[in-house]
């Protein structure tokens, strides 16, 4: 079905979405309590748009940082495929590195405009599909996250953050050498006399612990889900099959569980 677009622009003032530079949109339905964001058209890509970090430094803390979770997600979703793309990839892990070197400065320093302006940068180069070429893509952890905000109608980023961990730990067998990549080119593990799964893992951890440095969401509990959402939250997710292993339900169960 066609229809005709309203042209729209755009003047940032939270760095995350990468809306600048891409046709996403995210529709919720509170009454039915779904929240659907793999909704993407060029024909909706801003017709121009204004990047100017200034505008962006009266953000709260915890907004700015769940902006940096965002991007980070955003990448790691592309990064972490099923088809992969080695010149996408190495472009991947520059993005990770800058967005890591700087947040760490912009937590400690908020108006350090060098800092916010190469988040704001890598913000858009995250999600405007250049890091895509080649790879199937994952989406599944915003689509775990995207439920939570359903019932919880949590800061996007600080649902992903709450539902990362589990996710990634829980696929790493199937995406093994992915995670060893991620861990040393990304998080600078060394790998002599460790094994395979012990390198991913220390990956993971070195992940977890910036996070922690952020200040972000590190389980779904303090988002506000209950046991009593479980069962909702899993009808609610939908299932995408481009990352390393498509999901059950009661897979998806057990992720929420270990998110909690």
């Amino acid at each position: 079905m066609s229809c005709e677009i309203v042209p729209v622009g755009c003047v940032l003032t939270m760095v995350g979405t990468g809306s600048e530079m891409n046709g996403g949109t995210v529709i919720t339905n509170h009454e039915q309590k779904l929240k659907i964001g793999h909704v993407f058209g060029e024909n909706v890509n801003p017709k121009f748009s204004i990047l100017n970090p200034n505008y962006t430094l009266t953000l709260p803390k915890t907004q700015m940082v769940a902006g940096f979770y965002d991007i980070m997600n955003h990448i790691c979703e592309q990064y972490f495929s099923g088809a992969d793309d080695n010149t996408s990839d190495y472009i991947s892990e520059g993005l990770m590195k800058s967005l890591i070197h700087s947040s760490r400065i912009a937590i400690q320093d908020p108006n350090n405009y060098e800092a916010r302006s190469n988040i704001m940068w890598t913000s858009t180069w995250a999600l405007n599909t250049l890091v895509a070429k080649g790879k199937s893509t994952d989406w599944m952890v915003h689509m775990l996250g995207q439920a939570v905000g359903a019932y919880t109608d949590a800061t996007h980023g600080m649902t992903l953050s709450a539902v990362s961990l589990a996710y990634y730990r829980y696929i790493m067998p199937y995406g093994l050498d992915k995670f060893v990549r991620f861990a040393t080119n990304v998080w600078d593990v060394k790998v002599e006399g460790k094994t395979k799964e012990q390198v991913a893992a220390e990956g993971l951890n070195a992940m977890e612990n910036w996070m922690k440095e952020l200040g972000l969401a590190m389980n779904i509990t303090d988002l506000g889900v209950t046991d009593e959402m479980l069962e909702g939250l899993v009808h609610s997710t939908i299932i995408l099959p481009g990352g390393y292993k498509t999901l059950t339900p009661e897979e998806i169960s057990t992720i929420f569980k270990e998110s909690m």
